[in-house]
């Protein structure tokens, strides 16, 4: 399943520390960007979207907020191919689908039931720690 749904997520919604990293103001705005559009920015999109609301605020400084929630386990850095870094919110186990037309990545959901170890042949005894796929097409 596709999934690019729009949540607004309030201020008050975001408390003032998650998993042990403190939420200054600028991580609470960069947070807020990442869950409101969940379309896997890069942190120049990041930056260009919060550089009205926050005119103060360097790009990077979006660099080391994103860095410092992605070493606290609150996004996931996401690579695709030689291109910049994007982040995502999403921390289910999930994959991407890049839409080569549109340039929109979209994430991709397992199935409910469906294991990994169902429809991979694993080396024995491996235990599956991280799973990180991309999906490259267009949808019609």
């Amino acid at each position: 399943m596709v999934s690019k749904a729009f949540q607004p997520v309030p201020a008050s919604e975001i408390p003032d520390e998650i998993s042990g990293l403190r939420m200054t103001r600028q991580r609470q705005h960069i947070y807020r960007i990442l869950l409101q559009h969940r379309d896997h920015p890069t942190a120049n999109d990041v930056f260009m979207r919060i550089k009205d609301t926050l005119p103060n605020l360097s790009l990077a400084t979006v660099y080391t907020c994103l860095d410092a929630m992605v070493k606290h386990g609150i996004i996931r850095q996401v690579n695709f191919d030689r291109g910049p870094s994007r982040f995502c919110p999403n921390l289910a186990e999930h994959g991407h689908f890049h839409d080569v037309t549109t340039g929109i990545i979209h994430d991709v959901k397992f199935k409910s039931g469906i294991h990994l170890e169902d429809v991979l042949d694993l080396p024995p005894g491996a235990i599956i720690k991280n799973v990180e796929f991309t999906l490259r097409g267009q949808l019609s």
